[in-house]
């Protein structure tokens, strides 16, 4: 893998097509946003595994941009393996998104730069 490192080892993964986090493999925990160790114990054996993309709107906020850029929902999203992330939900007008709502992963590429966004599922 690159030796950049986890957030360029995160990055590669998506332009690879797959949607991985790092896990402590001493704990279990699951570690999200890429770091060098586990922020709850401190231990540096993580490992990369995939995960499976499914998760829950846990909370939602509309962005009203200046026209002509369409408003776009930005929502915490609480994965089924345990971590909470920031992203888009996409595919759906931003006003009927909510909270509890099931979600899906979809990696998309925007000016050459992978990353993670979510639709209903």
């Amino acid at each position: 893998m690159n030796c950049k490192g986890p957030h360029a080892e995160y990055r590669q993964f998506l332009t690879e097509g797959r949607f991985m986090m790092q896990r402590c493999r001493t704990s279990g925990r699951w570690v999200f946003y890429p770091r060098v160790a586990e922020p709850a114990s401190g231990s540096a054996n993580l490992e990369w595994q995939p995960v499976s993309g499914r998760g829950c709107v846990y909370a939602v906020t509309i962005v009203r941009p200046r026209p002509p850029e369409e408003p776009y929902c930005l929502a915490l999203i609480d994965l089924e393996e345990g971590p909470r992330m920031m992203s888009r939900v996409e595919g759906m007008d931003p006003e009927a998104v909510r909270i509890g709502m099931s979600v899906r992963a979809l990696i998309a590429t925007r000016e050459g730069e992978p990353f993670v966004i979510f639709k209903p599922s």
